[in-house]
């Protein structure tokens, strides 16, 4: 008797991974650009 991997789990997995990490770097470039804007805004008001 053979024990079968169902690869659709990995592909699922790969997949969440992808999504959730783009996720994250998006988030992250976001909140680094409006730190930026923040630090470029107070240079400017001194």
């Amino acid at each position: 008797m053979h024990e079968r991997i169902d690869q659709w789990e990995f592909v699922w997995a790969a997949l969440a991974i992808g999504v959730v990490g783009t996720l994250v770097m998006v988030g992250w470039s976001l909140w680094a650009m409006m730190r930026a804007e923040r630090r470029r805004d107070s240079v400017r008001r001194k």
